[in-house]
Formats: C-alpha cells, sequence, structure tokens
C-alpha cells in the first residue's frame, strides 16, 4: 500500500496541485506493483454518452496515464477499468449492469484489478444501492460534480479494503489544469460550462449534472490557446446550452462574445459548438456566425416535437410557429449552414395528429440530419408520473414514419452540394477501406476519399462525387 499522506494540509495553492499530489502518489504504489508482477499495469476506459462525457473521460485517462498505467483496448487484460456513465436513456443502464457482471469474473482472476464507475448513472441513488448490493466488487462509484477529484479517489481505494462512495448533489465549483489525454492531436471539446438550468420535463441532465455553471471567459481562452500551439485546428465549445453561457459570471458575458474572442486565436480554423437550446438563440449569435470565417455551417437546434402542445408538457419554452420562424431567419441570414436537431416521439400523451405536427416541422425546416428517439421514461422526472403513457406498438409505427420522413429529406438536402468543392478536415483512415481517408465538411457532413494517411490533421479540397445518403464520396483536388 501507499505510505498514509495527509495531502490535505500540504502547501499545495490549489485544488489542482492537491490533485496532482495525488497522482504522484497513486504513481509511486502503481510503479511498485508492477515491479513486483514484472510487467506495465494497464488501465482500460469506457466512455457511454454525450461530448461531455466524452471531454471528462479525456481527463480521467490523462490521470491514468500520469500514475503510470498504460491504456488499453481490452478489458480482460486492463489492471483498472473505468466507466463514464450515461442515464439519458434506460437501455444504457441496463448496458453497464450487463458488463459489470463480465467485469467481476475478470476480477477473481486479478487481485490487483480495481473497478471505477462514474457519470451522470451514479448520481442515481438507487443505481448506486444497486451497485453497493449486487456488485460489491466496484472499488470506486463517483459522479459528474467531483471528477476532478478521481486521483484522490484512487489513491483512497489504494489504501482501502471497502467500496469508496463519493456522490455529491451538486456543486459550483470548476477545477482547472487538471491532465487531459486527447483522442485527437488536430481538434479537442472544450467545456465552457457545465450542468442545466432548462428543466424539461423528459430530461433527467439537471439532476445528474446540476444548476448552469460558466467558466470563466479568460480561462477558456487560455485553454483554447494552449489547444492551437499543441496543434489543434479545430474546437467544439460543449455545454448542456450554450446560449446560457455567461449569465451566471460576475461580471456577464454573451455566448457570442465568447465566440468573437476565440475567433482571433491564431492557428484555430474551425470551431464548433453544441447544444443551442431554441428558445434563447439570440440575433446577436446568428449576426456572429454570419460574419465569421472560422464558425462552421452547422447549427444543432433540438426541436424534441414539432406539436406546440407536447412542447409545453416538455418544459420547451417556445411553441412549432416560434421554432419555425427562428429557423426560417437563420437559413435566411446563413444560406449555407446546415440545421440538425433532435426528435423524442412517445413523450406521454403524444397522439397522431401530434406526430403530424413534428413531421410538418420536418417538411418546413428540410433538416440535413436528425437524431430521432423514442421516448424514454426516467425516474425522478416530472414526465415520468405523466398519464397517457403511449402504447409501444403506437410509439414505433409512428417513430419509424418519422424516421422515413427525416431520412428522405435530408437525403435530399444533401445531394444539392454534390459536385461541388468543400474542405474538408481529414479524421482518419477508413474502418472499412484502409485506402480512403475519413473527413467531416464545415457542415458536419462525412466524406470519404482517397489519400494518403499523411493528410491526416490537415484540411484538404475535396470534390463532392457521390452522395450516399449520409456520406459522401470525394476526391482529393
Amino acid at each position: 500500500m501507499a505510505d498514509a499522506i495527509n495531502i490535505e494540509n500540504t502547501a499545495a495553492e490549489n485544488e489542482s496541485d492537491i490533485q496532482y499530489q495525488y497522482i504522484e502518489k497513486c504513481r509511486e504504489y502503481v510503479c511498485s506493483i508492477a515491479d513486483k508482477t514484472g510487467r506495465p499495469l494497464k488501465a482500460f476506459s469506457k466512455c457511454m454518452g454525450c461530448q461531455m462525457n466524452a471531454k471528462d473521460s479525456e481527463k480521467l485517462i490523462g490521470i491514468l496515464k500520469l500514475m503510470g498505467y498504460e491504456m488499453t483496448e481490452e478489458e480482460s487484460e486492463a489492471d483498472f477499468v473505468i466507466y463514464n456513465t450515461c442515464t439519458v436513456r434506460e437501455n444504457a443502464n441496463l448496458k453497464v449492469y450487463g458488463r459489470l457482471g463480465m467485469l467481476g469474473t475478470l476480477k477473481k482472476k486479478n487481485r490487483f484489478m480495481k473497478i471505477a464507475m462514474c457519470g451522470c448513472m451514479m448520481q442515481e441513488a438507487d443505481v448506486v444501492e444497486k451497485i453497493k448490493k449486487s456488485y460489491s466488487f466496484v472499488d470506486i462509484v463517483f459522479g459528474t460534480h467531483n471528477i476532478f477529484k478521481f486521483a484522490q479517489l484512487v489513491y483512497n481505494s489504494f489504501n482501502s479494503d471497502g467500496m469508496i462512495i463519493d456522490i455529491w448533489k451538486d456543486t459550483d465549483k470548476i477545477v482547472e489544469d487538471l491532465p487531459s489525454e486527447r483522442k485527437y492531436s488536430f481538434k479537442s471539446g472544450v467545456n465552457i460550462m457545465y450542468g442545466c438550468n432548462n428543466f424539461c420535463s423528459y430530461c433527467i441532465v439537471p439532476y445528474v449534472r446540476g444548476r448552469e455553471r460558466s467558466r470563466k471567459p479568460q480561462d477558456i481562452i487560455n485553454e483554447v490557446k494552449q489547444l492551437s500551439a499543441d496543434g489543434v485546428v479545430e474546437i467544439m465549445l460543449l455545454g448542456q446550452n450554450v446560449n446560457s453561457y455567461g449569465k451566471n459570471l460576475d461580471e456577464p458575458i454573451t455566448f457570442a462574445q465568447l465566440l468573437r474572442e476565440i475567433e482571433k486565436i491564431e492557428g484555430i480554423k474551425r470551431i464548433r459548438f453544441m447544444t443551442s437550446h431554441p428558445k434563447d438563440l439570440s440575433d446577436e449569435l446568428i449576426l456572429v456566425m454570419k460574419e465569421s470565417k472560422k464558425i462552421c455551417r452547422h447549427l444543432h437546434l433540438p426541436l424534441q416535437s414539432g406539436s406546440s402542445r407536447i412542447l409545453e408538457k416538455m418544459n420547451r419554452r417556445y411553441t412549432k410557429e416560434d421554432y419555425i420562424k427562428l429557423a426560417a431567419k437563420i437559413r435566411r441570414e446563413i444560406p449555407d449552414i446546415a440545421l440538425t436537431t433532435d426528435i423524442i416521439v412517445g413523450f406521454p400523451g403524444e397522439t397522431a395528429e401530434d406526430v403530424m405536427e413534428t413531421i410538418d416541422v420536418v417538411r418546413q425546416v428540410r433538416y440535413e440530419s436528425a437524431f430521432t428517439f423514442i421516448y424514454s421514461k426516467r425516474t425522478g422526472t416530472p414526465a415520468a408520473q405523466m398519464e397517457n403513457q403511449v402504447p409501444e406498438n403506437e410509439v414505433k409505427e409512428n417513430f419509424n414514419m418519422l424516421l422515413k420522413e427525416v431520412q428522405d429529406i435530408a437525403a435530399e438536402e444533401m445531394k444539392k452540394i454534390t459536385g461541388s468543392e468543400q474542405e474538408v478536415l481529414a479524421e482518419m483512415v477508413n474502418e472499412q477501406d484502409s485506402s480512403l481517408i475519413t473527413g467531416r465538411l464545415s457542415n458536419n457532413s462525412i466524406v470519404h476519399f482517397k489519400a494518403d494517411k499523411s493528410v491526416i490533421g490537415t484540411i484538404c479540397k475535396v470534390r463532392l462525387i457521390e452522395c450516399k445518403g449520409f456520406y459522401y464520396i470525394g476526391e482529393l483536388i
């Protein structure tokens, strides 16, 4: 075991300094076990859920690597396994329980193995109780608010035989300067805020991510400058509702103002962001996007339902007419923009007429892509208590009808730029054909084209020669 220490009483100036001290003590332990076993210790990280979770997982991996773990893609050979969970839909929870059963078997074969669970799912009290009761071999359980304490929790686990549980109901703390291991060298997500104040009636996120808290603009700008210096050319600004950014700061600043400042940073060639709530997307933001040379021509604008009656029950705070008017304004001001959306089918009380209202919006707005979901009842949300839960067979029928409309219109919209020359950020070797490179247009569409892997991380000129529905085949110019 690592020597017992009282790091809280050391001379560390801030929380990140304290955590780096815990990392160093954990490293001593990891190295000592590696010496005993005659091999390096390995860690496996599984991220489930949104891009906010993906960004958190980069921090977890960065910390594990500093501790001395080598990352592996195989759970079966890992000495440390961490799941960063999602709880937006019930099916995500069931998948986690299934994987945990397999981990229990692996742990019996490896006495040095540690298992950690974090993320949104861990913020649910019934989930934690089930893990305590049915999966007692789990070593560490923590949630979304104290991810910065990961190294401290690992250190505590090295010095304990029992399960470490550290769940915070909420927090106003933002800890900067933690290690991070990016998946891509040339693009990165950047958290600009945490939590959500919207409380849509179907959504568990405000209960598991907490209330909105914005990072200071200078901290964000400093991070983007550092990323640029490190070779990053594209950033994705992340928040549950970026349109609310800055409202709770001591010196308020709008999201549009933040974008203007980030655009000034040399080396950054593309700026993306998500997610924008339709209720407070400002004319100022539309103008900034219109005038920008770096902000990508893509806006994700969740609709959820085209029925004003259902939108009110969802607590979305806009009507069908409001949404259509906003989308038309965006299309008018930024003609080359691609609009994408989220739509829920089967919300309590939804009728066939409500679904047709949604389809009407899809026909008017003409999305380039849409994520369609079947409503998932989440305990603890107002919608879970609503009457008139829609029968499963009816939901599936409506879902399939909507999906066909979405796919047909998206295919028509994507064909409009076939034959044009576009700038593409080359991202990876194609997984099905190693002679192809897979990249992404400014409008977020995928394109596959023949090129050497040396182009990865650069922005290439590509002619779109064929549209394949949801992606393009292109040729390098």
